[in-house]
């Protein structure tokens, strides 16, 4: 299965996500805001599967770090996440670079199958 990096600023839905995600099989690391994020995916030299990363976050918001991630790791999968309409707006100009973007909330079943068919993708 995939190693994914799950970067969440609220502790309770990136614990709720991880846990899905590994029932699912998938390795899961965990990170609160964008830098952290950034620094985990540089400790790890970019040997993570799928960036699942909320969008509104402090120190370092999911854009800044999608940007950050795609330019040193190219090849490796983006997904954002977000409860804000004006956040969406954000990624849509991000289209090339993220995968998709899931709004919260979204379903068990539905970030399920949305990170299985980007896993399957490569």
């Amino acid at each position: 299965m995939a190693r994914i990096l799950v970067v969440e600023d609220e502790e309770p839905v990136r614990d709720f996500v991880r846990r899905a995600l590994e029932l699912d099989g998938h390795a899961t690391l965990g990170a609160g805001d964008g830098g952290e994020g950034l620094d985990r995916l540089q400790a790890e030299a970019g040997a993570v599967d799928l960036l699942l990363t909320d969008i509104r976050m402090p120190v370092m918001d999911g854009i800044a770090l999608a940007l950050a991630a795609a330019r040193d790791f190219p090849s490796m999968p983006i997904l954002l996440m977000t409860g804000y309409a004006d956040q969406r707006e954000r990624a849509r100009n991000l289209e090339s670079l993220v995968r998709d973007v899931l709004v919260k909330p979204f379903t068990l079943a539905h970030l399920r199958q949305v990170v299985a068919q980007i896993v399957a993708k490569g």
